[in-house]
Parts: structure tokens; C-alpha cells; sequence
């Protein structure tokens, strides 16, 4: 099945919360890996990936990858990279948040696996992830203030005595 077909199989089951998808140009490896769908209403990212997982012929049993960024206009987003091992297939799911209000349902309930990635970019970027088991900083100490990967993060000059950075 292509990311196209299974697009298509997502907005016919979601309707308008299935936002635009974007195809990327490039090789084939690219276009399957780097092609994404806009998540349009982040309340149901839950919902959608558990009708890929759960979905016959679709059967989305891993998430590869879950990163965020800082998109640099007051808004972050959270792209999930799922990949069915048994029907040997990929797609790329996106949402986008306001930086003031960067809340996202979690996924762990759908992969478990999810956990230390959602921990991650709580860290990182200060994306809190609703109803996740254990929602606390991962690589930081827990005294560490902001999020370092945010555009407007500014790096202190002391951390307990310690010029940052060494």
C-alpha cells in the first residue's frame, strides 16, 4: 500500500482531522520515509494511531520515531514516523501546537515505546504529553530550567557553580 493509499484510508475514516498531505520529492526511499500527513486536530493523534496500528491492512506495529521541533513561528510539532513490520509499509504523522499551550495526547497506550521519546521532547522542547505514565525529564536534572532546544532557550551562564557552558 503507498502513503498515498493509506492517506486516503485516513481521511475517508477521520474526515477534516486528517489535515493536507505533504509529498515530498526525491527518490522513492524519500518520497516513503520524509512524506507526511498533517494531524489537524492534535486531540485525536491518539485515535489516529490507534487505527493504524489496529486497522486490518494496515497494521502499523511500530513507531520508529518520535521527534519534535520548534518551528520557529510561535508553534511546535511532533512528527511520529510508524512503519508495519508485517505489511511493510510507512507514513509519517505531524502535529503542530502553540509554544505557549504545547500540550499533545500521549501514545504510549498505543506503543509503549513511546515513553522515553514523548520523555524526550518533554525535555527538550517542553511538549507535555496528556495521560503519560511517568512525565518528567529524561537526559536534564530536574532542577534545569527551560528547554534547550526551543529557538528562544537562552543558555545560563551558571548551573550549581558550574560555568556553562565548560
Amino acid at each position: 500500500m503507498t502513503n498515498t493509499e493509506i492517506y486516503d484510508k485516513l481521511k475517508s475514516a477521520f474526515g477534516p482531522v486528517i489535515g493536507e498531505w505533504h509529498e515530498q520529492t526525491g527518490g522513492e526511499y524519500m518520497k516513503r520515509l520524509s512524506s507526511y500527513a498533517d494531524v489537524a486536530d492534535t486531540s485525536f493523534i491518539r485515535d489516529v494511531c490507534l487505527y493504524l496500528r489496529d486497522e486490518p491492512g494496515l497494521e502499523f506495529d511500530s513507531l520508529l520515531l518520535l521527534s519534535s521541533v520548534d518551528n520557529g513561528d510561535k508553534t511546535l510539532s511532533v512528527a511520529y514516523h510508524l512503519e508495519s513490520k508485517t505489511m511493510r509499509h510507512y507514513i509519517a504523522l505531524k502535529v503542530t501546537v502553540p509554544l505557549d499551550n504545547a500540550i499533545v495526547p500521549s501514545v504510549t497506550e498505543v506503543w509503549s515505546h513511546a515513553n522515553w521519546q514523548e520523555r524526550e521532547a518533554w525535555d527538550m522542547m517542553g511538549i507535555k504529553f496528556l495521560n503519560h505514565p511517568d512525565m518528567r525529564r529524561i537526559l536534564l536534572d530536574d532542577d534545569w530550567v527551560g528547554h534547550p532546544l526551543r529557538k528562544d532557550y537562552v543558555y545560563p551562564d551558571y548551573y550549581r557553580g558550574m560555568k556553562v557552558p565548560y
